[in-house]
């Protein structure tokens, strides 16, 4: 949440980065947040894991979000509220295969998401 100082930016959650092993690899702490859905997308195959995971080629494909501007279509997740340097790390942990865009969460509330690029 935003501490007065305007810089806390919202984020929507809904894979890797709800993982506390990773929160506490990525941003040094454990992220709160909110309970949140994005409508008009769908979770798919994305282009493989983060190295820094360890995955092998025989392990489980990423999972990115895909617009279909569809409103039957929903992903469930979570907002979390990260500084600007944390939100930087974000980039660099998700933003291979992925890019961050604005949108509009089922809440009304507007986040940063990664979809694929």
């Amino acid at each position: 949440m935003s501490d007065g100082s305007g810089t806390a930016e919202s984020l929507f959650t809904y894979g890797a980065l709800q993982a506390p092993d990773v929160q506490l690899d990525t941003f040094g702490r454990l992220l709160g947040g909110e309970d949140d859905a994005l409508t008009g997308f769908r979770l798919a195959d994305g282009e493989g894991g983060d190295e820094r995971d360890g995955h092998l080629a025989s392990a489980p494909r990423r999972r990115i979000l895909r617009q279909t501007g569809d409103p039957l279509d929903r992903v469930f997740g979570r907002v979390v509220h990260l500084s600007p340097v944390e939100l930087d790390a974000a980039d660099e942990y998700l933003m291979s295969g992925a890019r961050r865009i604005s949108v509009v969460l089922a809440s009304g509330l507007s986040a940063w998401v990664y979809v694929a690029a």
